[in-house]
């Protein structure tokens, strides 16, 4: 069966999660295609529009200075965007590899990996965000990134960590060590392929916590810096205090939450697409009945 195929098929069953997935596409590709689909600049200024509502030349609204809301959310949008995909990428690498490791292994290597992981999680990831965020200021992108992606993994180490345990005991695992398969072949091979529903599930949904994670901290003041990049999150901070104008708040969040409804589909049909009983539809018998 091809990829399109298998795609489509995994689509019939869950539309919820294709419904998803079609979302995040043209939230990311509005994003993408900022410039070209809507040519006003992020930062231009307009004294003649300021403080206006939504109209036909300004369908989000202008802020303060006059700036076009729209640009401004669909430029902030791949900040927000390379922010949440990043971490996602980062998190999951980390957590799957050092969790298959620490279950494959076993003993010392799994103790040490599991203390670690404890450590990480006794400490709250938001109270440490905002702790690093006044120390070094104002945070970059890829100072966003890193940070909160070393304060993600813990969660898919312990998932993968728990299926690899499961998965070394069984019968074929067996039989493909006592064919003199190396450890590393068997991780990739048959560990890797049955922690594959909690994996792929983790990095869907990490994109949207990552997300919301730096628009909280942005809210607060203390994420990345609007002067040099726009976000989501400091696209809502500077609307704090304008109250009279709720586009300039409204537009940012719904994005945010948009984003975050996408990636929670998808996550839930990759779990429930990828997971070893999930329900196969049988072949009609083609024989003749007697």
């Amino acid at each position: 069966m091809s990829p399109w195929a298998r795609a489509r098929r995994v689509a019939a069953r869950h539309p919820a999660g294709a419904a998803g997935a079609v979302l995040l596409a043209a939230i990311a590709l509005a994003c993408l295609a900022g410039p070209a689909l809507w040519p006003p600049g992020a930062r231009e200024v307009d004294p003649a529009a300021r403080d206006r509502g939504p109209s036909a030349a300004h369908p989000f609204g202008t802020a303060e200075l006059g700036e076009d809301v729209l640009a401004r959310v669909l430029e902030g949008g791949r900040a927000s965007l390379a922010i949440g995909l990043g971490t996602a990428l980062l998190a999951t690498l980390a957590g799957a590899a050092l969790g298959l490791l620490a279950g494959w292994r076993g003993g010392r290597v799994d103790a040490l990996l599991s203390r670690l992981t404890e450590l990480v999680l006794i400490v709250p990831a938001f109270v440490v965000l905002i702790v690093v965020s006044l120390a070094v200021g104002r945070m970059g992108v890829w100072q966003a990134i890193l940070a909160l992606a070393l304060l993600s993994w813990p969660p898919l180490f312990r998932l993968a960590r728990a299926s690899a345990l499961r998965t070394r005991e069984l019968p074929y695992v067996e039989a493909a060590r006592a064919a003199g398969a190396g450890g590393g072949r068997i991780v990739a091979r048959h560990l890797l392929p049955a922690a594959a529903p909690e994996v792929a599930s983790f990095a869907a949904i990490a994109v949207a916590v990552a997300i919301l994670a730096e628009s909280a901290l942005s809210f607060l003041g203390l994420g990345i810096d609007p002067e040099r990049t726009l976000t989501w999150g400091n696209l809502m901070t500077d609307a704090q205090d304008t109250i009279d104008r709720p586009w300039m708040t409204l537009f940012p969040g719904a994005f945010v939450v948009a984003t975050a409804l996408g990636a929670s589909l998808v996550a839930d049909a990759v779990r429930a697409a990828l997971a070893p009983d999930a329900p196969a539809r049988r072949r009609p018998s083609r024989r003749w009945a007697p």
